[in-house]
């Protein structure tokens, strides 16, 4: 470099350093001083070394860790193949912790490109693949990792993730789910937990408005993060949140409080940090009195500061703390446990929940909705990519069973931290969907309501209400509801899809009836429409649409939906016995009629005994023309030409017209049945 341009860089360093640091002048020995000081700065750089790296990520300060790496990487000589790889596959092991997905996987590609050695790689890679959505590329990398180890459940069910992940996107379940922005910002936000006896409070961990705001985690490359608090105000809309200012707060990673359920002691991870020797997270308690928190104090769940215990989680009732830990004798990664209460502040011994619930992977987050249901989020059960929340519910015989909740709760990115509004099928989630940093925000999810229901009517033969009439329901959903119809003679119950009820309709001095139904199976909205109408037992009931042959006592085939009505009135009522009667009209002789008559009632009655009812239960009876029909107020109504009480009588027909004639004979002409007890076959 010639002088003229060495000095003329000097000015422009001059004129730069005096614009930063606003100095109004400069002698010129002040420049050279300082131009001094800057080429001291220059040299006394320390250059990075692996084992400067290898110290950061050996003390969980992946973030640092990683930049770390990316120099080292750069600086290496592509010729250095086994460095290149080495240095690679850790880069990508940092970034994938600190959730960077898309540098992670290029670095864990160079790793693979310069042949690392070990088959670990192809797990990190599927995991990866995975959680970008790239399936096919995460099956074949899954496949690579199982013929060194064809026994890994965690490259197992990676593969069974993916092979599953087309069906869920493909057939999403009813949750609505959409980001929450009033607690949203544009720093990172998740571990929401619904608080107070009508869910009016929403705690989070955030990295916005920290105690320290010069704080960067070395972890994470961010702020740390603090407990925030969103509230509602009266019109129950949720107002800004503002920053758990108690003692609470500090200037270390603060997050996942969970509350008991009188909403005073609050459980959260606290995550000091230390320059020289790896921490760990651990469980801290609050209690509060009033509006305030107290200072937390660390939970006395272990003895060691060594052990790593998260994400509490206390049950409803208060009898267990659930949480996370990577303690001995796990099932890899990090387990959900649980510890008997006693108290709020002592602890029984610690419990793993077994295998059903724990995998290879990272079992996180908990969240206890009853004491048989269970959430979480985990990498180790088949999912869509990253974690994924799940539902576990215990049987009766303490075994769990686990669901993946689908989409749109999961998606490729990570998906933790839910909390549910009491009951309700609703309430907030974390995710970091959608953002290309990585970052994770709160989400809203909220199941529709769906409605199945049974409605109707319950009326008399002539379809008029009945006074003081009930429907009962059983259901095999342990359902058993007495209802009272309403006095327009409606009914109306809410029911559950996919499950088998009995339904019986009654009313005083009336025959019983029952219905059978199954709800469907499929999530949607669904009414279904059943009318009762009873048979009286105190006078007697026409069976409509009963056809014989011509001056014959045959039945027609037209006539079986009647009788099978009839038969179903019978079983639906065992100990009655009945008589049935047969009508003619005015026409032919009275001795003719009643043969005939006779003969026809005999017909259903052995029709009757052919389908399995009693013989000792039927009566047959020939009334011919002796007994002509009495006008009711349902004929009348649509027959105005016949008022109410109206005998037809022959007497009575012959002075109508002979349109009118032939209504009044076939009104004559009827098969009827009358109860005659009520204690058949009574023990």
């Amino acid at each position: 470099m010639k002088i003229r341009q060495y000095i003329s860089l000097l000015h422009l360093l001059r004129k730069v350093i005096i614009q930063k640091l606003c100095f109004i002048k400069m002698e010129w020995g002040g420049f050279y001083l300082i131009t001094t000081l800057i080429f001291a700065l220059f040299f006394s750089c320390k250059t990075v070394k692996l084992a400067d790296a290898e110290e950061k990520q050996r003390l969980g300060e992946y973030y640092n860790a990683a930049e770390m790496y990316r120099k080292l990487y750069t600086k290496t000589k592509s010729d250095e193949k086994e460095l290149r790889s080495y240095i690679a596959f850790r880069m990508g092991e940092c970034n994938r912790l600190i959730n960077n997905t898309g540098r992670a996987l290029s670095a864990y590609r160079n790793a693979l490109r310069y042949a690392y050695p070990d088959s670990s790689l192809y797990l990190r890679l599927g995991q990866l693949y995975q959680r970008n959505g790239s399936y096919a590329e995460a099956i074949n990398n899954y496949e690579q990792y199982l013929k060194t180890y064809p026994n890994s459940a965690l490259a197992a069910n990676g593969i069974k993730g993916s092979e599953m992940a087309a069906g869920m996107n493909s057939n999403p379940t009813l949750y609505a789910v959409a980001r929450a922005e009033i607690f949203n910002s544009r720093r990172s936000e998740f571990s929401p937990m619904l608080n107070g006896e009508k869910f009016d409070q929403l705690y989070f961990s955030s990295t916005r408005g920290v105690v320290n705001k010069d704080s960067v985690n070395g972890v994470t490359g961010m702020k740390n993060t603090a407990l925030h608090v969103s509230k509602k105000n009266d019109q129950g809309i949720w107002i800004k949140p503002v920053l758990v200012e108690d003692p609470v707060a500090s200037d270390f990673d603060e997050g996942t409080p969970s509350f008991t359920k009188d909403g005073n002691t609050m459980y959260y991870t606290y995550c000091p940090e230390d320059a020289e020797e790896p921490r760990t997270a651990e469980i801290y308690i609050s209690t509060r009195s009033g509006a305030a928190w107290g200072k937390g104090q660390r939970a006395q769940i272990v003895k060691d500061s060594v052990t790593m215990l998260a994400h509490p989680a206390v049950s409803p009732d208060g009898k267990y703390l659930y949480f996370v830990t990577d303690a001995v004798g796990g099932f890899g990664g990090k387990d959900l446990f649980r510890a008997r209460l006693v108290g709020a502040t002592d602890f029984g011994a610690m419990e793993n929940l077994g295998a059903e619930i724990n995998t290879e992977g990272d079992e996180l987050f908990p969240y206890v909705r009853d004491s048989s249901t269970i959430y979480f989020a985990s990498n180790g059960h088949p999912g869509l990519g990253g974690l994924d929340i799940f539902k576990a519910t215990q049987d009766s015989t303490g075994k769990w069973d686990v669901s993946n909740m689908g989409v749109p709760i999961n998606s490729i990115a990570d998906d933790f931290g839910i909390t549910f509004e009491g009951v309700n099928e609703r309430g907030y989630f974390s995710s970091n969907r959608n953002d290309a940093r990585g970052w994770d925000h709160i989400y809203s999810f909220a199941y529709p309501t769906i409605t199945i229901s049974i409605q109707g009517y319950v009326s008399d033969k002539d379809e008029y209400v009945i006074d003081g009439a009930m429907v009962y329901i059983v259901g095999r959903d342990g359902l058993n509801v007495k209802v009272p119809v309403k006095p327009d003679g409606s009914y109306r119950v809410e029911l559950e899809r996919d499950i088998s009820y009995v339904m019986m309709a009654n009313a005083p001095n009336y025959l019983n009836q029952f219905f059978e139904l199954h709800t469907d199976p499929e999530e949607k909205n669904e009414t279904y429409y059943v009318d009762f109408f009873l048979s009286p037992i105190d006078k007697p009931v026409v069976v409509e649409n009963i056809f014989y042959e011509f001056d014959k006592a045959n039945l027609l085939p037209e006539s079986k939906e009647a009788l099978d009505g009839l038969i179903k009135i019978l079983n639906d009522n065992p100990n009655v016995t009945i008589e049935l009667g047969s009508h003619a009209d005015r026409k032919g002789s009275v001795d003719y009629n009643i043969g005939l008559a006779q003969r026809r009632a005999q017909s259903v009655v052995d029709y009757l005994i052919a389908a399995g009812i009693a013989e000792a239960r039927l009566t047959a009876k020939g009334y011919g023309k002796s007994v002509p029909k009495t006008v009711t107020k349902k004929i009348s109504e649509t027959n105005d030409f016949l008022p109410e009480g109206t005998v037809l009588t022959e007497e009575f027909v012959l002075t109508l017209t002979p349109e009118q004639q032939e209504i009044a004979d076939q009104l004559n002409r009827r098969t009827e049945f009358q109860v005659t007890g009520l204690d058949y076959d009574m023990r």
